[in-house]
């Protein structure tokens, strides 16, 4: 059985959470603080993290940063009252797989962790994706170019992640919203080119393909 940790230290929300989860199917424990759930994710078990960001004893932030440190790999939606973009970049950067913020519906929050589970099961099934003499390795979520390595963001790794495993496809935006922040819904903002431009100037421009108002795609 899927296992989920909450990390949330208001019981009404970590309980209404908790809830919903278990009546869907999922095996679920709740903590309150950082230093427990830092315990927990290292102890291992467990296959996505919920995670609050105003935690009494260290910020969430902290915590993320501090689990891939330590190699602890599993998924993490931000559930969070923090609604700026400063915190949902630092977020999105710091780590984490998805940012929800309250107030939420858990249908929405419900979806997310099921995208976030499926994307985890398939990077599973290979630790390296090649393509050419391009190659990104799932363990260390590093890319390499030829000889050369190269360092990504965590929307860096979920954007190349993405075009790897459909080499040659065309990627609408809609497709790289949805695979990559979550999203159903085009929010109106330019993130995607923004993250295809980084990816451009790391592996070289030449890689990622613009097909005007279709999309993208990886060169073959």
């Amino acid at each position: 059985m899927t296992r989920i940790l909450i990390v949330e230290d208001e019981a009404r929300i970590a309980s209404f959470v908790e809830k919903g989860l278990r009546a869907n199917g999922f095996a679920t424990s709740v903590v309150g603080d950082g230093a427990s759930a830092l315990s927990s994710v290292r102890g291992g078990g467990f296959d996505l993290v919920v995670l609050d960001l105003g935690l009494p004893d260290r910020d969430g932030f902290s915590v993320l940063r501090q689990m891939r440190e330590s190699g602890v790999d599993v998924p993490v939606v931000i559930l969070t009252a923090r609604d700026s973009v400063h915190d949902t970049v630092a977020g999105l950067e710091g780590g984490a797989d998805d940012y929800m913020t309250k107030p939420f519906r858990f249908e929405e929050l419900l979806a997310r962790v099921r995208l976030r589970l499926r994307t985890s099961e398939r990077a599973a099934e290979l630790t390296v994706l090649r393509h050419g003499d391009l190659s990104l390795d799932l363990r260390t979520r590093r890319a390499g170019v030829g000889d050369r390595t190269v360092d990504l963001t965590a929307r860096e790794f979920a954007l190349l992640e993405l075009f790897l495993r459909h080499p040659g496809q065309v990627l609408s935006r809609e497709q790289i919203l949805s695979h990559v922040w979550g999203y159903d819904f085009d929010p109106g903002s330019n993130i995607v080119d923004v993250y295809v431009r980084a990816l451009r100037r790391k592996l070289g421009a030449e890689r990622i393909e613009t097909l005007r108002n279709m999309g993208y795609r990886l060169r073959d």
